[in-house]
């Protein structure tokens, strides 16, 4: 796919009017449950590994293995993997009641940022509206995604990015 067709695609996209994450889920404690659990505190890490499932707020993250850490000011990273030819996922409401859902070999979070990454095998949907490749960064903040098949396996039956959006405007005119 050429940068032009590409960049235009994600112009397309970063122009959707969509509705941000629900910005209480920033106040709400992270709850995991996992089969180990191994913390660090003094390097302020936790590895948490068997079917592991995090949840804040409306955010949920399932993977094999997840590691969080915490940096000095308490914003906290999470990296969701999954083995076995699974996917790690992701799901949040947003404040208009849609959901934003993820799916990809390696999720990254970043409370800091508001930024989820799904690398590998990726695939993310807004309500209706779907996109794959092999790398996907949502913006939790703007609501805004980039996409490309670079780096790794798309997950696009065509091995290409692909975006499915659904028209906004569904009054018969």
């Amino acid at each position: 796919m050429t940068r032009v067709f590409l960049s235009f695609c994600l112009l397309f996209l970063l122009a959707m009017p969509l509705a941000h994450a629900e910005k209480a889920d920033k106040q709400k404690p992270i709850e995991i449950d996992a089969d180990r659990i191994h913390v660090d505190d003094r390097q302020k890490v936790h590895v948490f590994e068997g079917n592991v499932h995090l949840q804040q707020g409306t955010l949920e993250i399932w993977g094999d293995r997840v590691v969080v850490t915490q940096d000095e000011q308490g914003f906290k990273t999470g990296v969701a993997t999954a083995q076995g030819g699974k996917l790690a996922k992701f799901k949040q409401k947003r404040d208009n009641g849609e959901w934003v859902t993820g799916e990809g070999e390696r999720l990254e979070y970043d409370a800091r940022t508001s930024k989820v990454k799904l690398i590998g095998r990726a695939r993310a949907t807004s309500g209706d509206d779907e996109v794959r490749g092999a790398y996907i960064e949502y913006d939790q903040n703007t609501d805004q995604y980039y996409v490309t098949t670079a780096g790794g396996t798309s997950s696009a039956p065509s091995g290409r990015v692909r975006a499915v959006i659904q028209p906004k405007n569904t009054e018969e005119q």
